[in-house]
């Protein structure tokens, strides 16, 4: 796992010196494009209670002031990332948030636990990855989210069911029903998958009975 997280952070560092702190700088073709994939993974937050969050992958940023112009309240932000250049910036860019933090990894066992784990596009980029290496690295990421979070966690993939012509090799196709099955069969029989957003991808909430 640590070489292909070293692969992406090279990949992601390269990025963010291209296209600077936006939705480019973190392979999302436009702030569309990230801004609508945030809306669905923040389902899985409750509105009216506190709770503690952790982004992993968390770039730049970005998620920490759009929950905060979403009107959220009451809960503590964590992001964090492999790139240096991604949490030096964040940092900066964010310092005014009292309520987030911005910390570099090397693994994503390093993270807090909260009550809450996202990842957002994490799962995208394989670059010239084999197809089974890429899985591997997905499923070991989602148990250690699992171990991490106490109420839930949420993350989103790119769909198998894109238009066949339109697929890139460099990136990264999951069948979303294995991916339902898999969260259900392994951490909670509380699983939405939501496949239904006008995006080539789907998002899988994973709540933890009794919890909230």
């Amino acid at each position: 796992m640590q070489k292909i997280l070293e692969t992406l952070n090279e990949f992601y560092a390269e990025q963010l010196s291209l296209h600077g702190s936006t939705a480019q700088g973190v392979n999302w073709k436009d702030e569309q494009a990230q801004t609508g994939r945030f809306e669905q993974l923040l389902k899985i937050l409750p509105q009216n209670t506190h709770f503690s969050l952790a982004d992993l992958g968390c770039g730049y940023g970005a998620l920490a002031e759009f929950m905060q112009k979403k009107g959220f309240q009451n809960f503590t932000y964590y992001g964090y990332d492999l790139a240096p250049a991604m949490i030096e910036q964040a940092q900066k860019t964010y310092a005014h948030l009292d309520f987030a933090t911005f910390t570099l990894i090397q693994h994503p066992s390093e993270m807090q636990e909260t009550d809450f784990v996202v990842a957002s596009g994490i799962f995208n980029k394989k670059l010239d990855l084999k197809e089974y290496e890429f899985l591997s690295y997905i499923l070991e990421t989602l148990g250690i989210m699992n171990q991490k979070s106490r109420k839930g966690f949420a993350f989103n993939m790119l769909t198998s069911y894109s238009d066949k012509e339109k697929q890139r090799s460099d990136l990264y196709y999951a069948n979303p029903c294995f991916m339902f099955d898999y969260c259900m069969r392994n951490f909670s029989r509380d699983v939405a998958l939501l496949h239904d957003y006008q995006m080539f991808d789907f998002t899988i909430l994973v709540r933890k009975f009794n919890k909230y």
